[in-house]
């Protein structure tokens, strides 16, 4: 394993399994986040790709993010394609402990210094809504998109709850 991509929906440990990988492995990590979301706004989506395939040609490395739209760029260039599909449920309680963390100021993260409680919670575009309109409407599409990727070769891993992603996780990084 050189090429590692993991997607999968807000809060299902991207962020943590794509980190533990990179340094266990020694690979470099990206968040696709980072990328798109600058500090003078979001990147538009050519130059996105276009940054995204370069790191991609790389020889390794561990890409995370929730972008399917550059699957021919990341997902069909990774040696592995990691998605984490957790339970709706395990997701949004998740939503809710790390919006109510990055509120309170125990997170300094990029995310958490854009975050407010109508941004988190109450708006209609708000990460929480958003994320459970993304869950149930993208699901179907994600399978058939995996489903294609492993057409060519890129070995997939589903993962179906956090307890198989925890599991999944200490088997890679024990080297079995």
């Amino acid at each position: 394993m050189k090429k590692l991509a993991l997607f999968g929906p807000p809060a299902s440990g991207k962020s943590t399994i794509s980190r533990k990988l990179s340094a266990s492995l020694g690979l470099p990590h990206t968040d696709l986040d980072e990328i798109l979301f600058t500090e003078n706004g979001t990147l538009p989506l050519d130059e996105f790709r276009d940054e995204v395939d370069r790191i991609t040609r790389g020889e390794s490395w561990v890409v995370e993010g929730n972008y399917s739209k550059l699957a021919d760029v990341v997902w069909h260039r990774a040696d592995v394609l990691v998605w984490l599909d957790l339970p709706l449920s395990l997701v949004v309680c998740r939503i809710v402990h790390r919006s109510l963390r990055q509120l309170a100021g125990l997170d300094s993260s990029a995310q958490a210094k854009r975050l407010t409680w109508k941004r988190a919670f109450f708006g209609r575009r708000s990460l929480l809504r958003t994320a459970v309109r993304k869950y149930r409407n993208n699901r179907p599409r994600y399978a058939q998109q995996v489903a294609e990727t492993a057409a060519l070769g890129v070995r997939v891993v589903r993962l179906r709850s956090g307890r198989a992603a925890d599991a999944w996780l200490a088997r890679q990084l024990s080297g079995r």
